[in-house]
């Protein structure tokens, strides 16, 4: 069951979903806009390891946006913090957002029971388009979760995007026994 605006209001009241900043006006009729906050990032190398921990190169994104490119992968990041303790979060793209051949993520797209920290976005594009920190990029829809939760994401020792940050978070696959 996807939860509804006014189920969402409720679970905000009472703590059992956090988001900030929250602005009503970005509550729809079953999910929140979350919006591209100000910080991308892309690897520093072209050849990616998996086994190995690949590094970063950050930037901000200036007043006049930034053009994305086809071929590159950019990590960007919500403004908005979020805590989920009682449904399971799935981020998706705003249509708006596709229509423009914008992708925010290639797999990651639903999120822990107990997931607490900003969405790190894994952005491509089909051509050229220029975007903007603030502008809307995606929603969040919360499935609600039957029975108890035994491993809440912010409580497991292994959960590898525990940290709260404000700028897009590299591959932690490394970390992996394999």
């Amino acid at each position: 069951m996807i939860l509804s605006d006014l189920e969402i209001l409720d679970a905000i009241e009472s703590k059992r979903i956090i988001i900030e900043p929250f602005d009503q006006n970005c509550l729809g009729t079953n999910s929140y806009d979350v919006h591209l906050g100000k910080y991308l990032a892309v690897y520093e190398s072209h050849e990616l390891d998996a086994r190995k921990h690949n590094t970063l190169h950050h930037f901000e994104i200036g007043e006049d946006g930034f053009m994305i490119m086809p071929g590159t992968l950019y990590l960007g990041v919500t403004e908005e913090y979020t805590e989920t303790h009682d449904a399971v979060p799935f981020l998706e793209g705003k249509s708006s957002v596709g229509r423009l051949g914008i992708d925010i993520h290639a797999t990651a797209g639903k999120g822990d029971v107990g997931f607490c920290n900003t969405w790190t976005l894994e952005i491509s594009c089909v051509q050229p388009v220029r975007i903007y920190a603030g502008m809307p990029i995606g929603q969040l829809i919360y499935f609600k979760v039957e029975g108890q939760v035994k491993n809440y994401y912010h409580s497991k020792s292994d959960a590898k995007y525990n940290g709260r940050t404000i700028r897009p978070v590299e591959s932690m696959m490394w970390k992996n026994k394999f």
